[in-house]
């Protein structure tokens, strides 16, 4: 087992992103990316962009932990009641504790979406609510013209993955999902397809971080 204590900074990351080429990994640490919710999709996009080595992330949410999150959030029994921004940095800590991870709780509004993702180049929409997302994306338009915007809609259900689809709205902003699947219907969430959703923004954001993504 290898002491994190004994290992300097430099030495850890090398380590850490040794599977990735060193010029991806040099963009990906000096990137700034917002991330709006922390339930089924923003715990596992958060997640994703850690893992990758992204430099900091700004996460904001103001929900709290409860057992109905636990069968395709990325939290522990031992977090329940917690406040999530708080239990996903620490989770994130948890594999790499030099990231800077910056926890908002609040509940993200047009009133202040500009001052909490202000200065991310990304920022992805992983709200729960139809009503909800649509503010927000029209907001981040409106308010970060300058910031790509990577949103979803239709993730519920066990219908296949394949469905689940990338979209490019226009020149920074892109929706995932089936455009259809609403978890209100009663047809249920599951981690496996949420996961499918949450995993392709992450990878997007990081095509888009590279400048693959035209």
């Amino acid at each position: 087992m290898v002491d994190i204590n004994n290992l300097s900074k430099d030495e850890y990351i090398r380590q850490f992103l040794s599977r990735q080429p060193v010029e991806k990994t040099n963009i990906f640490k000096n990137a700034c990316v917002g991330i709006a919710g922390a339930g089924g999709l923003g715990s596992v996009v958060a997640e994703n962009l850690a893992r990758a080595g992204v430099g900091k992330l700004v996460i904001a949410d103001f929900d709290m932990i409860e057992s109905s999150n636990l069968n395709r959030q990325r939290f522990s029994i031992s977090q329940l009641g917690m406040v999530k921004v708080e239990a996903l940095c620490q989770n994130i800590k948890g594999f790499n504790p030099f990231i800077k991870t910056l926890a908002v709780n609040e509940k993200v509004m047009p009133s202040n979406c500009e001052v909490i993702f202000k200065g991310c180049e990304v920022v992805a929409e992983c709200l729960d609510r139809a009503d909800e997302k649509a503010m927000l994306v029209t907001s981040l338009r409106k308010y970060l013209p300058e910031s790509y915007v990577v949103a979803v809609s239709g993730i519920a259900g066990t219908e296949a993955g394949s469905r689940i689809e990338l979209k490019k709205l226009s020149d920074k902003l892109y929706l995932i999902g089936d455009m259809e699947s609403d978890s209100e219907s009663g047809i249920g969430l599951f981690a496996s397809r949420v996961g499918i959703a949450a995993s392709m923004q992450a990878h997007l954001i990081l095509r888009i971080l590279l400048g693959e993504e035209k």
